[in-house]
């Protein structure tokens, strides 16, 4: 395990069509409000993710390779060696182990904000989204503080990333027509209105 802290250049993960601060508002303002749905049925397995993308690399291989820098991997595409910074706490990581694929909306909260009427297949597309900015390499232990939290009661630590943050939760929620709770709006339009 290693962690660096302090004066490094890091490359940022960017995830794909992250929003302006204007179009994140306005999607903002397009999402329906409703009462979360209930965690009755919910289950992980109903949201197959780390599919295989091509040849023998699966979603997160693909994510760890996208949001690295100098990403070696081995013949199976699992990453044997590479830098990972992860913009929700500001570290840096030589070991892919210490790094986890965050789902920016988390998979329970989609169930619970519409996902629990999809078909598998649509949950599977959702958990292993790479056109949109719901995938991203971040500190495990980190993520793991998430869980299934909205915006409501989880930020990144790292305030700076917060604008990104709620950007990519009102990119993603748009994009696959998923509701959200008053609360959770009203935490999202004070983050955009920080950015």
């Amino acid at each position: 395990m290693a962690l660096t802290i302090g004066f490094v250049s890091p490359a940022l993960a960017t995830p794909p069509n992250i929003p302006s601060t204007t179009t994140a508002k306005s999607e903002l303002a397009s999402l329906t409000v409703a009462s979360e749905g209930s965690m009755t049925g919910y289950s992980r397995d109903k949201f197959p993710h780390w599919i295989t993308q091509s040849g023998t690399c699966n979603t997160r291989e693909v994510v760890l390779k996208r949001d690295g820098t100098n990403v070696v991997t081995d013949s199976s595409c699992a990453a044997t060696s590479g830098r990972w910074f992860s913009p929700y706490d500001g570290a840096t990581w030589t070991a892919a182990s210490d790094v986890d694929i965050d789902h920016i909306v988390p998979l329970a909260e989609a169930w619970r904000s519409g996902a629990s009427s999809w078909t598998t297949s649509r949950r599977q597309s959702f958990a292993n989204d790479l056109s949109g900015p719901q995938l991203i390499a971040v500190t495990d232990n980190v993520n793991q503080a998430k869980g299934d939290q909205d915006p409501a009661s989880w930020k990144p630590p790292l305030s700076s990333y917060n604008c990104t943050y709620a950007k990519m939760w009102v990119r993603t929620k748009k994009n696959w027509g998923l509701t959200l709770q008053s609360s959770e709006k009203t935490a999202l339009t004070g983050m955009l209105n920080s950015c």
